[in-house]
């Protein structure tokens, strides 16, 4: 019943439990809004138990819906989470399996859910869904390359307006999960010049970034809340920034790759501490822009600068904080394309 609440507190459309024994293949694909059109649903493949995997479909497919809209695309929200088999995917047969059992288990659905790819799936994956359901996007877009770079081209537009320059050489930028996107946006960063410090769950992942890049410091996940900084990014797994530890933060700016680094509560910590919160939903959709449209990686980075800076020039101008104007923003363009049909 708890569930069910929060579906309806949400206005989730539907939520589908996805199960074959012989693949391996567990999994919820949620549906939250179709109003734009077809509900472009990212899949992620991952550890974690069944409250984990419901509650996250539930929260990204909200955030895709207002990604989308503020994208321009005509697109509604949806999310796949599927649970890493007990055998794993290491075998490619079984990987192969999995995912033309999760095409065939949504392919009655193909008019209402379009398939993309998200944490722990390749394009390669969303070819074998293809082979069983035609509403798949992505097969051909380095998806965490174009949305790490839209991140950091979204980070240039809040910083002209939060730190008065959009030049990021010399600005402290703390990375919080260096995986395909925290990776990317950590080498456009360190090109241009920002001090970087990053930090990482695994930390032999923050380890070899490090060796990788010139001027970088690594610490833990737990030090990385006192690091003094002027932009955070987070580009976790979600919920990465604990309600409780925004007091310790010391940057100016949050901006992200990470679906959902704050809870509401949190998101009311940051405005109370003064620190200006770009969320995910507006900053790290160059990757389902491209996936969608098939624009290149320049534009669809600069669609994203476009929209934030557009967000942040009415947080100023109006005195309210920019993650109230994104989702005011997304949520008018759903309104106004919605009314159509009773045009």
């Amino acid at each position: 019943m708890l569930i069910l609440d929060e579906m309806q507190a949400r206005g989730h459309e539907s939520l589908k439990l996805l199960h074959h024994a012989p693949s391996g293949l567990r999994g919820v694909l949620a549906v939250h809004s179709r109003v734009l059109g077809p509900a472009i649903a990212g899949v992620r493949l991952r550890e974690g138990d069944e409250e984990l995997a419901v509650r996250g479909a539930l929260a990204l497919s909200e955030s895709l819906t207002l990604k989308a809209a503020l994208a321009g695309l005509n697109y509604g929200g949806g999310a796949c989470v599927l649970l890493m088999p007990e055998a794993g995917v290491e075998d490619p047969h079984a990987r192969e399996a999995l995912f033309r059992a999760l095409g065939r288990q949504v392919q009655h659905m193909n008019t209402r859910v379009v398939l993309t790819e998200d944490i722990g799936v390749t394009p390669a994956d969303i070819a074998f869904v293809a082979q069983e359901t035609p509403a798949t996007l992505g097969m051909n877009t380095d998806t965490s390359s174009v949305t790490g770079y839209g991140v950091y081209r979204g980070m240039k537009a809040a910083a002209k307006h939060a730190l008065g320059a959009e030049s990021l050489r010399g600005v402290r930028v703390a990375v919080l999960g260096v995986g395909a996107v925290g990776r990317t946006l950590a080498q456009h960063l360190s090109r241009e010049g920002a001090k970087l410090t990053v930090a990482d769950f695994r930390p032999d992942r923050a380890r070899a970034l490090a060796e990788e890049l010139d001027h970088v410091t690594v610490v833990s996940v737990e030090e990385l809340f006192d690091v003094p900084c002027d932009v955070l990014a987070p580009c976790g797994y979600g919920h990465s920034i604990p309600s409780a530890e925004v007091p310790r933060l010391q940057c100016r700016l949050i901006a992200g790759g990470e679906h959902h680094p704050l809870t509401r509560r949190g998101e009311e910590a940051v405005k109370e501490a003064g620190i200006l919160y770009m969320p995910d939903f507006a900053i790290n959709s160059a990757g389902l822009i491209a996936a969608a449209t098939g624009v290149n990686m320049d534009q669809a980075g600069e669609r994203v600068y476009q929209t934030v800076g557009r967000i942040m020039s009415v947080a100023t101008q109006y005195g309210k904080p920019p993650h109230v104007v994104a989702r005011k923003m997304a949520e008018r363009r759903i309104d106004l394309i919605g009314s159509l049909v009773h045009v």
